[in-house]
């Protein structure tokens, strides 16, 4: 009889989980690091051309009419990217453009997860830990797809800019909604999109290529100042190959057809160009130099190796860490593994034509270059790690932290966000690193250190 109770009381509990379809963790234990060899990119960009291709571009495609989206975009009060006419009064997330049949038409642009608040300053490039994506967006498509019928009808010109917006809006919005606050789940998007898309000609397909996963893994953004260093793009490396490919991934949202993708990637060319010469921020505050100094060759002897050297000759490796020896949360690159968006991208016009790009994934996650590294924050690529301080020291690691005043508000003593320890999940943006996929496990290295020797180190990545 107890025995009976134990097996219903588990199946219970397994009933009730909000974890099902989590992947299988991948226990590949035949290799510790790899490095990863690059390959010829355009060189022809022009880094203004890219600038302006960002903020004005119509590389989504498709978008909600002007008159009617404006208002619910907003309204930027310092025009951050100093754009004119009609982009000058929206934020600069969102972008005004013609839609194929030249009906002015807005939708996000790049910036919404590539630019970020950074005391008090929008900083372009920076990764975007501020969104939150716990919302219903499947009903919010559902909603919009709804409301443009009822106002303008399936036969107006408004319609008929907005449509292919509405078959991916509709396609992905209840894949992209996290349990976690912070996370971007941009792989996610791309992948729910991507299976509505013909592989040979990008045109939609009401029928879906694969099914999606049923657990909502998602990650925090990098820096797009990296780009340069980098010879594969995300955090497991799976993005090999020429990267105006790689990098257009909110054109999945709204373009029609591999013509039209044509063109983005025509103009991403210039995009890379214009990521390539960002720099990162400078330390705001004051460093201590001598200690920073004496920080330098500890972090060049314990920490070079994978994340590289920084001065007049800096080196970066392009390595990729194997799960077994970086230990961190192994969900995210597991299910990259043997994602099913991996076999489409591979057979599709991305890879099938001229600059081609490929998928390439790896059991491990690539050791990121440090530049800039302090303005960062939250660490590893789950975002779990609020400071480089926890990150260093990972007996103080908080389980549950929550943001502390406002979200932005700097810690430039610990080094990342300030936050208060939590007993629990609850508040408005706790994190959670109990959740699968968001545990702060891993990445030791830092453990080996002193006090000092960590003081010293922390010290030294203000100043890269």
């Amino acid at each position: 009889m107890k025995k009976l109770l134990i097996l219903c009381l588990i199946l219970i509990i397994y009933a009730c989980s909000t974890y099902k379809g989590l992947p299988e963790i991948v226990s590949d234990t035949s290799w510790k690091t790899k490095i990863i060899d690059p390959y010829p990119q355009q060189e022809d960009g022009v880094a203004e051309k890219g600038f302006n291709y960002l903020s004005y571009g119509d590389y989504v495609g498709s978008g909600l009419p002007y008159k009617l989206a404006k208002r619910q975009f907003g309204r930027s009060p310092k025009n951050v990217l100093q754009r004119e006419g009609l982009n000058a009064t929206l934020d600069y997330r969102a972008t005004a453009f013609p839609a194929k049949n030249g009906l002015m038409v807005v939708n996000g642009n790049c910036f919404t997860c590539h630019a970020s608040n950074l005391n008090g300053q929008v900083v372009l490039g920076l990764g975007n830990s501020f969104s939150d994506f716990r919302a219903n967006f499947g009903l919010f498509a559902n909603l919009a797809s709804l409301g443009m019928s009822i106002k303008y009808g399936k036969k107006s010109l408004e319609w008929e800019a907005f449509e292919d917006l509405n078959y991916y809006l509709k396609a992905s919005g209840k894949y992209i909604k996290t349990n976690q606050p912070g996370a971007n789940p941009a792989a996610v998007l791309a992948e729910a999109i991507v299976r509505h898309r013909n592989p040979k000609d990008l045109t939609y397909t009401e029928d879906p290529m694969y099914e999606m996963p049923k657990y909502t893994i998602a990650t925090d953004v990098p820096p797009l100042w990296n780009v340069k260093k980098k010879n594969a793009l995300y955090y497991t490396a799976v993005g090999r190959g020429d990267f105006t490919k790689l990098l257009f991934q909110a054109s999945y949202l709204g373009i029609e057809d591999s013509t039209a993708a044509r063109d983005a990637v025509e103009n991403f060319k210039h995009v890379v160009a214009w990521m390539k010469q960002l720099e990162p921020p400078k330390y705001p505050y004051p460093i201590n130099q001598e200690l920073a100094e004496s920080g330098k060759p500890l972090f060049e002897n314990h920490c070079s190796k994978c994340h590289g050297t920084y001065g007049e000759n800096e080196t970066y490796p392009n390595k990729v860490v194997s799960l077994g020896l970086v230990k961190t949360d192994p969900y995210y690159a597991s299910y990259a593994v043997k994602a099913p968006i991996v076999e489409w991208y591979n057979q599709s016009w991305f890879a099938q034509s001229e600059p081609k790009s490929y998928f390439e994934p790896e059991a491990g996650y690539i050791a990121q270059p440090l530049d800039g590294i302090w303005a960062t924050a939250p660490y590893l690529h789950n975002g779990s790690v609020p400071t480089l301080e926890d990150l260093l020291n990972s007996p103080q690691r908080p389980k549950f932290w929550e943001r502390k005043g406002s979200t932005s508000d700097y810690d430039p003593k610990k080094v990342g966000w300030k936050y208060v320890s939590k007993k629990n999940s609850k508040g408005k943006w706790t994190y959670d690193t109990t959740l699968p996929s968001y545990g702060n496990m891993g990445h030791y290295f830092g453990d080996k250190l002193s006090e000092e020797e960590r003081s010293a180190v922390i010290e030294y990545l203000k100043t890269l």
